[in-house]
């Protein structure tokens, strides 16, 4: 048997290196989702955020996950601290306390989406002034900073708008911005509405802005007709019990065409309105690429022609894809284009307050797909001539 003083040899360089553990490490790490385990809003469309409570606090967090393409079990918070209240214990993560009165938005979708909220005097910068379309924004653009773009970010710029936030989006990974906000010691959040499939999910992303910037009933308040107006649109078409119109979509990209696959956004928008995007029999789970000659044999089938690239005329699609006038949905002037509503500068008003009225761009494209059954006039559509 040892001795008592042999135990004690032992027992103190244990103690010892366990003191030394919880020195290193300091607090042992905690999930945030363990301190706001209170569910404030669950979204019923957008998969990509969540809003969470904690028991006795007014402050919320905004839990975003995956916030960019290829991003597997990836998770970014921010928390809105509410005044007169403390970041808790434990908690990692963002940090913007009170609402945000000055935004910076690096994508034009969350400038829509301010503007849908009424903040649109809130928008101190904007990435690519000339491209927003908005008639609020663009009456103020002397006010508002371009703080360029992801790589070529004017920091100066940006500084100088004094934002209380600085809305990013990621690509293929985070955000290369994420470091220098740090040591400016700028909150930031990522808003991750163009990976959303649903279009209805798109426009949800509403709801986690109205969280930084009054509160979240004003958003569900803003949000909350929109589906209402897509689905009884969706469910009519859907009565009339017609054959899918068969569609065909996009231009040519280099030496191929890239075509939405089953699923994705603009492929829901088409089979909601009574379409069919035709693949030529080709089904991915991702983009799918068909060459020139496979293209032509799809066209010779479609009745429709949409999204042929940033053309406005027919001489113009003819100049891009040689060949084309002679298939049956040019012949029959069924070629449509989505950038009615384009500004000087290149902005396309379809990709930016379109995302928060899917219910419109649907209500386009059911008078397209069916002109004997919905009339009226296109919001952001037009006829190629």
């Amino acid at each position: 048997m040892k001795s008592i003083t042999e135990k004690i040899r032992y027992i103190l360089p244990a103690a010892l290196l366990a003191v030394l553990l919880c020195c290193c490490t300091g607090k042992p790490k905690v999930d945030n989702s363990e301190i706001f385990n209170r569910e404030v809003y669950k979204p019923e469309y957008a998969s990509g955020f969540r809003i969470l409570g904690c028991d006795g606090m007014k402050s919320i967090m905004i839990e975003v996950s995956d916030p960019w393409e290829g991003a597997d079990s990836v998770r970014f918070s921010l928390l809105v601290v509410a005044d007169g209240e403390d970041v808790p214990a434990g908690y990692e993560g963002q940090v913007l306390r009170g609402n945000a009165g000055r935004i910076v938005a690096m994508s034009s979708t969350n400038v829509a989406m301010l503007v849908a909220l009424g903040k649109a005097s809130d928008i101190a910068g904007v990435s690519g002034k000339r491209f927003i379309s908005a008639p609020e924004v663009r009456a103020r653009l002397d006010s508002i900073a371009d703080v360029g773009y992801e790589g070529q970010v004017d920091y100066e710029a940006l500084i100088a708008c004094h934002p209380d936030i600085v809305l990013l989006y990621g690509v293929e990974g985070a955000n290369s911005m994420e470091g220098k906000l740090k040591e400016l010691g700028i909150p930031y959040m990522y808003v991750g509405d163009y990976l959303e499939e649903s279009p209805l999910g798109k426009a949800e992303w509403i709801v986690a802005l109205a969280a930084i910037t009054s509160n979240v009933d004003e958003g569900k308040r803003v949000y909350r007709d929109i589906p209402a107006r897509y689905n009884a649109l969706r469910d009519s078409v859907a009565a009339l019990g017609l054959a899918p119109v068969k569609v065909l979509m996009n231009a040519p990209y280099a030496d191929s065409w890239l075509l939405p696959p089953a699923g994705s956004y603009g492929e829901r928008l088409i089979a909601d309105a009574g379409g069919e995007i035709l693949t030529g029999g080709k089904k991915t789970s991702g983009v799918i690429p068909v060459t020139r000659e496979e293209t032509y044999a799809i066209a010779r089938e479609a009745d429709i022609w949409l999204n042929p690239g940033n053309v406005h005329c027919l001489a113009e699609l003819e100049r891009l894809a040689p060949g084309f006038a002679s298939t049956r949905c040019v012949q029959r002037g069924g070629v449509f284009n989505n950038n009615l509503r384009s500004t000087p500068g290149g902005g396309n008003d379809y990709f930016e307050s379109g995302v928060m009225h899917p219910d419109v761009i649907l209500s386009d494209l059911t008078k397209i797909l069916h002109p004997d059954r919905f009339h009226g006039e296109l919001v952001y559509y037009h006829k190629l001539r």
